[in-house]
Parts: C-alpha cells; sequence; structure tokens
C-alpha cells in the first residue's frame, strides 16, 4: 500500500488527469449533440427549438452557456491538476 501510495500513484496522476480532462470534453460534447438530436429538454434541445423558431437570442445565450460550463470544467480540472501535481511542467 506504501509503494503505491508513494510511487505508483504519484508517478501515474499526470497521465490519469489529462485522460479526465480529454474524457471531460469528450462527454460535454457528446451530451450536447445527443441533446441536439434526440432530447425533449436541456440546453441542446432549448437550441434546436430557438433555431427552429429563429430566435437566434436564444440561441446565442445557450451557446454561451455551454461555452461557460465547459470553461469552468476545464479551469477545474487544470486548478486540480496543479492542486495535486505541483512538480508537473518543472524539469
Amino acid at each position: 500500500l506504501q509503494l503505491f501510495t508513494s510511487i505508483i500513484l504519484p508517478s501515474a496522476l499526470p497521465e490519469i488527469l489529462t485522460g479526465l480532462k480529454i474524457a471531460i470534453g469528450a462527454g460535454l460534447s457528446t451530451l450536447v449533440a445527443a441533446e441536439l438530436i434526440a432530447a425533449q429538454s436541456g440546453l441542446g434541445y432549448m437550441i434546436m427549438s430557438a433555431a427552429n423558431f429563429l430566435a437566434t437570442d436564444v440561441v446565442f445565450v445557450g451557446l454561451i452557456v455551454i461555452a461557460v460550463l465547459a470553461f469552468a470544467f476545464t479551469s477545474g480540472m487544470r486548478w486540480l491538476e496543479h492542486r495535486l501535481i505541483p512538480w508537473k511542467g518543472k524539469l
């Protein structure tokens, strides 16, 4: 257990967090795409409904909300990475 917590986990943590960042981006994109195609509620559905009725202001608000969410997730992961892996990029 000590070997795992002191050597294996710290050496694997950068790759684990990189995988999480990629997965969050892919998951958010997939979620919005699925909502655009086949949902009855959610941001993607709101954007598609507004686009059908030519309500461009609602479309832009939906896109801005999605961009803010993506930025928040990315910033959170970056903060977590700096907090958990202070040695990354300092070699």
